[in-house]
């Protein structure tokens, strides 16, 4: 897949930038350069402001030398989120509409080429959907769904939004892309933060795992994030799947695209997810090279806490339950939990096949238990529109 050229980036943007530093491909120097460093490097780094961003000093957080590091980068992360978002962790819940997708994407369940019995939820399915969420307590809502655009159509998405504002203080979305204009409909229908994965930031990588569909242009894909931000979402959403390639590449290169965004759109919160490659239909883990460990998934999110203070680090589902309990006190600002990955699966909970297996299946009010034995307070509700005059 080529670069796109100079003429249609200008030099400001985020293409532009991750090719400057030739971290969307050929990034054999930098995998160099992250072996090179030194515990010199890391105590450097630990010595700098703490979130402040420094392409060099996350260079140095999530090098191999680090690795000896995590306890007092984990003191640090504690402190500065305790500092800058005081001992609250938001609780939310994804509601899926639909599951099917016209992607080939050889890491998700939703890949077209799967054969299960697809869902498409109603708009008053999903209402009824959103009812049981909010009956648990949750105002915090991430509608999700797979590229199936002539169903779950803008309309479709702005007047579940309108219908479900009442009831719910935030409304985030994980969707296909869109256009910046229909972005801009979703943000006045009542969705105010948009959640899309890079899924990986490496060009080659990510041909090689998205084969046909509209996500398979990996320069659109990238753009997306400008388009929502510009269309005035409070919340961006970044990640990169980790397993797809070096999780240490994908982290500088989510850094950069992330401080990008930082300055560009400083109204708006840039919030950070960690998803792991988990099993699924049609997707054989041993299919995939670089899978995370626990240890460095760790590295990982101390690395981006020390470096961006007042980003939101986001945790799923995806992980076990006592991994998820360690986890919660090392800058976790928002997790979700009671989680269902399948369209329905809340209301009829054996209803069709999951995007993904679901690890920690404790329900909303366990999940708020651990977090008040930990001496965090869980917020259901952290937003009122009221506030803002909307």
């Amino acid at each position: 897949m080529s670069t796109p050229s100079s003429a249609t980036c200008p030099e400001d943007s985020v293409h532009a930038i991750l090719a400057k530093h030739r971290l969307d491909a050929h990034r054999d120097v930098w995998r160099q350069r992250v072996e090179q460093v030194t515990p010199d490097d890391v105590e450097a780094a630990l010595r700098s402001p703490p979130g402040a961003y420094q392409l060099m000093k996350l260079l140095a957080l999530v090098s191999p030398a680090a690795e000896a590091y995590l306890e007092p980068m984990a003191e640090r992360a504690h402190q500065l989120t305790v500092q800058r978002f005081g001992r609250t962790v938001r609780l939310y819940a994804p509601l899926y509409l639909s599951s099917y997708c016209v992607n080939r994407c050889q890491y998700c369940g939703f890949n077209r080429d799967n054969d299960f019995a697809r869902i498409r939820l109603s708009i008053d399915e999903a209402l009824a959907e959103a009812e049981w969420l909010a009956a648990e307590g949750f105002r915090d809502l991430l509608l999700v769904t797979g590229e199936d655009r002539g169903f779950v159509t803008v309309p479709y998405l702005a007047e579940l939004a309108k219908r479900l504002r009442d009831k719910f203080s935030f409304i985030g979305a994980e969707i296909y892309q869109l256009t910046a204009s229909q972005y801009g409909q979703l943000f006045d229908a009542g969705i105010e933060g948009i959640t899309l994965y890079q899924e990986t930031y490496d060009r080659g990588t990510y041909a090689r795992y998205h084969l046909a569909g509209p996500k398979a242009d990996y320069d659109r894909r990238l753009r997306g994030p400008d388009d929502f931000a510009g269309a005035g979402m409070r919340e961006i959403g970044l990640g990169a799947l980790l397993g797809l390639a070096d999780w240490r590449l994908e982290t500088l290169t989510l850094g950069e695209h992330a401080f990008y965004l930082f300055r560009r759109y400083w109204q708006s919160r840039v919030s950070f997810s960690f998803p792991r490659l988990r099993p699924a239909c049609g997707v054989p883990r041993d299919a995939f090279p670089h899978l995370v460990s626990d240890r460095n998934l760790v590295q990982m999110m101390l690395a981006l806490r020390l470096c961006f203070a007042d980003a939101g680090l986001v945790l799923s589902t995806r992980e076990p339950a006592g991994l998820r309990d360690r986890l919660v006190r090392l800058g976790i600002t928002k997790m979700s939990a009671g989680s269902r990955t399948n369209p329905g699966g809340y209301s009829r909970p054996q209803t069709g096949s999951e995007q993904f297996q679901v690890e920690d299946t404790r329900s909303p009010s366990a999940i708020a238990q651990m977090l008040n034995r930990q001496g965090l307070d869980p917020v259901w509700k952290d937003w009122d529109r009221a506030v803002a005059g909307v």
